[in-house]
């Protein structure tokens, strides 16, 4: 019996991540030379016209602006899905009773059963799932990790962690989607998560909090705005060490901007995702006259920056770490170890933004639930 080399993809939404999804299908066997071929099988959008024309320009053979007929394409075995939050749960748990394999954006969904709902559907399938995390794949990120494996700056005492951009810092903007509560919380949802993801994989999970949320624009357009756009967190992590979280939907002339910094015992690592292609180290060895932060700029020797460029310096960007994130996926359905957001770890870090939100309420440290299963 031949092997199968191929596999089925379906992907339902056309914005920005869905066009991301697309170009890592199509990137992802000639980047990294898989076995196992992406066939775009079948687009979904609610608007049928633009589903056909998305599929005419990503390379899908089949659209439909219904996406539960993409579900139940027998032709499709992994579904991405790149609609917006609130849709997420309905999406995920019908693809995974239809025996499909799930690629689905972060976060999970807007509201903790939803999240709940998603985790046990994918224990019942038993496919596999992943969360759109893709900055856990960045080579620079991938080396900061094993560097504090390698006990390089010793034991972890504090990290610290920021996400800013500007795209609501407007106070003249038109009220939007995501100034509804039916998005989620605000930046602890749509944006705490992906720090959250990184330090999970720098120095693990969270065990309590203490959380401050803040609007800076109580209205737009007349209308009140529902969530916040600022979050700050101390953190106690589940390894005794200490933290803050800010995160900021509007913070002028921040554009992409995830600012980490883990010190420990014997030197500190710094990483500032506007600048993705390099981070700063520093530790305790040699003369103290000529000590200081070094640049590590990324290359080669980094994996699997090779894949794209033989040359260190030219620079990795954000598409290109989605195209790892779609290697890494078809891993892990090929039944190989794998470096993903799981829906394990993603349930967890929906705990932990819950949590948060909790602590904003009531003023008080909450304590983090322990991971789904444990």
């Amino acid at each position: 019996m031949s092997l199968k080399t191929t596999i089925g993809v379906g992907l339902i939404g056309t914005g920005f991540m869905g066009k991301c999804h697309a170009l890592a299908w199509n990137a992802v066997a000639a980047t990294f030379g898989e076995t196992l071929r992406p066939r775009l099988v079948h687009l979904a959008d609610a608007n049928a016209d633009l589903a056909q024309t998305k599929a005419a320009e990503f390379g899908f053979a089949k659209a439909s602006g219904d996406w539960r007929a993409l579900v139940a394409d027998p032709e499709v075995d992994v579904v991405s899905i790149a609609a917006p939050n609130p849709f997420h749960a309905e999406m995920a748990c019908a693809a995974f009773e239809a025996g499909k394999h799930v690629w689905c954006e972060k976060p999970m969904a807007t509201s903790r059963e939803d999240a709940r709902a998603m985790l046990e559907a994918q224990r019942r399938s038993g496919r596999v799932a992943a969360l759109g995390y893709n900055y856990i794949q960045n080579p620079a990120i991938r080396q900061m990790e094993a560097l504090i494996q390698d006990g390089v700056i010793g034991t972890i005492n504090h990290v610290r962690l920021e996400m800013d951009e500007d795209f609501m810092a407007d106070p003249d903007a038109p009220f939007a989607f995501k100034n509804g509560a039916g998005s989620g919380y605000g930046a602890l949802d749509d944006f705490a998560v992906h720090p959250l993801s990184l330090l999970w994989r720098l120095a693990g999970p969270v065990a309590s909090v203490m959380t401050d949320q803040a609007k800076p624009y109580a209205a737009r357009e007349g209308r009140p705005v529902e969530t916040h756009e600022i979050a700050t967190s101390l953190l106690r992590l589940a390894n005794g060490a200490s933290g803050l979280l800010v995160a900021n939907r509007a913070a002028w002339g921040r554009k992409g901007r995830i600012a980490v910094q883990v010190f420990g015992s014997q030197g500190t690592i710094a990483y500032d995702q506007e600048r993705m292609n390099e981070f700063q180290l520093f530790t305790r060895e040699g003369d103290e006259r000529t000590q200081g932060f070094r640049t590590i700029l990324t290359g080669p020797v980094h994996a699997p920056y090779g894949a794209f460029v033989p040359a260190p310096g030219h620079g990795l960007g954000f598409n290109d770490l989605k195209v790892i994130e779609a290697r890494e996926l078809l891993a892990a359905i090929a039944g190989q170890p794998a470096r993903l957001v799981s829906f394990e770890t993603g349930f967890a870090i929906e705990e932990t933004v819950h949590a948060m939100a909790r602590s904003h309420e009531t003023r008080a440290w909450v304590d983090v639930a322990a991971p789904a299963g444990h």
